[in-house]
């Protein structure tokens, strides 16, 4: 691997002789980890009785952990299934992070356990948005935004696999978002950048990078983090990150934070033992000091290229932990009468909204995520999913959504349900023929994989309708 010149000049100015040494031999020869997370909000009893078999924990998050090679993920059905998300190990550091701000003692210094409003800025693939939801209070709930409307579909789909009710997936510009001006009390910048810590895994950043870009890069990350700052509240948080090692991306952007909208930087406590490299400090950012922020560099941890630092915004936070974000008061009934009643059953959280569009496809909203949802709406934001979508009128039908199969909040005793074997999970998320037992009901049934459900099909009795997403299908394989 041949690294760029300038790049390895500029490292050198920040680096000593030694550690650019093993920097660029651990960049340039080293390995690349293998590393998921798991979905506790779908472990069920069985997956918490089996030994650990998925290889050695991540040290800094509890349900991470490193695979000892990469196996073939597409042909696993749990993946599908949302049981555990393929995340690259630094990147998982965010758990730690939201953990820490949820456990502090220091009012000041922390989020609390009560329920959050976040927002994660730029948030394709979905990475950091599961890991956040998954670490934040119960009942928190979450806007997942990502301006690349392709890449927001991606996102989507993975929002909908994981299965946690309150998030809602937006495509918009940070900018969109000034008229919800103080609404979030965390909000996640893991910016766009040059992309330097991905030179190990993708040889494609290398022949991309420039020093232009990396100039381009940390202008725009100052305007992305100007344009969001008016959305925290008082006292609030904002996570800031980066895949690259640059200092002008990383340590210089925090100093911009810091001076120009008054932010003030945060240490974050890690381990010794995680071998976590401290900021880089110098003249190019004079208020950081070397606890100001964490950097994964490959000849410290076992993972990629990674910055991340706490910021927190100065001022009182309100005395209710959440602004009321519309006046308009969440119904605890199914507001649209042509609506089938049986519907409800088919969750288990009794106090949702249930809301059906003007296209017939129902969504159901809990109390503290529906002000959210119609805030967004009535500011214009393009919102491509929101809540759990619960199904589509069909004529005088009423079809169940895929969505619906893969929430946290599935009442599965509302359908009957058919445990596949692996070579049948498989054809299903293909969307080949399936054969069902001759015993099973005609009407929409319930498909699952050791226990977790993967969709649903409609039982005409000869032979079984897939619902299972067109676009979601495993292909060439």
């Amino acid at each position: 691997m041949l690294l760029p010149k300038t790049f390895i000049d500029d490292m050198s100015q920040v680096l000593s002789p030694a550690e650019m040494d093993r920097f660029v031999q651990a960049l340039s020869g080293g390995d690349t980890p293998v590393s998921i997370r798991k979905n506790a909000a779908k472990m069920t009893t069985a997956d918490c009785d089996q030994p650990d078999d998925n290889g050695n924990q991540v040290p800094w998050c509890q349900y991470g952990r490193y695979l000892p090679n990469r196996p073939q993920f597409t042909l696993d059905p749990l993946l599908h299934a949302g049981v555990y998300y393929v995340q690259e190990a630094s990147s998982q550091f965010i758990s730690h992070v939201i953990s820490t701000l949820v456990n502090s003692e220091d009012p000041e210094r922390g989020l609390g356990t009560k329920p959050v409003t976040a927002l994660d800025l730029c948030a394709a693939p979905g990475g950091k948005s599961t890991a956040a939801i998954a670490a934040l209070p119960q009942d928190s709930i979450l806007v997942s935004n990502e301006i690349d409307r392709k890449r927001a579909r991606i996102l989507a789909e993975n929002i909908q696999k994981w299965g946690n009710p309150n998030i809602c997936v937006t495509a918009n510009a940070p900018a969109d978002f000034r008229k919800l001006k103080e609404t979030f009390g965390l909000i996640i910048t893991d910016v766009p950048c040059s992309g330097e810590g991905m030179f190990r895994k993708d040889e494609g950043a290398i022949a991309e990078w420039n020093p232009a870009k990396v100039r381009e890069c940390a202008a725009l990350q100052k305007q992305i983090v100007t344009d969001i700052w008016p959305c925290l509240k008082p006292g609030g948080f904002l996570i800031y990150s980066t895949c690259t090692f640059n200092v002008q991306e990383d340590e210089a952007n925090i100093q911009f934070i810091h001076d120009q909208l008054g932010g003030e930087i945060v240490p974050i406590p890690v381990d010794e033992s995680w071998n976590i490299h401290p900021a880089l400090t110098g003249s190019f950012a004079p208020d950081v000091r070397p606890e100001s922020a964490c950097r994964f560099m490959p000849h410290c941890t076992q993972g990629e290229g990674l910055f991340m630092a706490l910021i927190h915004k100065p001022g009182k936070r309100p005395a209710s932990n959440e602004k009321q974000a519309s006046n308009e008061k969440p119904h605890k009934t199914i507001q649209d009468k042509s609506l089938p009643t049986q519907i409800r059953t088919w969750i288990s959280a009794n106090d949702y909204v249930i809301e059906q569009d003007k296209e017939g496809v129902a969504h159901a909203f809990s109390p503290r995520l529906y002000p959210l949802y119609r805030l967004l709406a009535s500011s214009r934001l393009y919102i491509l999913s929101a809540g759990v979508e619960m199904g589509t009128a069909k004529g005088k039908d009423f079809q169940p959504a895929h969505a619906l199969a893969l929430s946290t909040i599935l009442n599965p005793e509302a359908f009957p349900t058919v445990d596949l074997d692996l070579e049948t999970a498989l054809n299903y998320l293909r969307r080949e023929a399936i054969v069902l037992p001759p015993d099973t009901p005609r009407g929409y049934v319930l498909l699952s994989y050791r226990q977790h459900p993967l969709g649903f099909v409609k039982n005409i009795g000869n032979r079984c309708n897939s619902l299972y997403p067109t676009e979601w299908r495993i292909r060439n394989l």
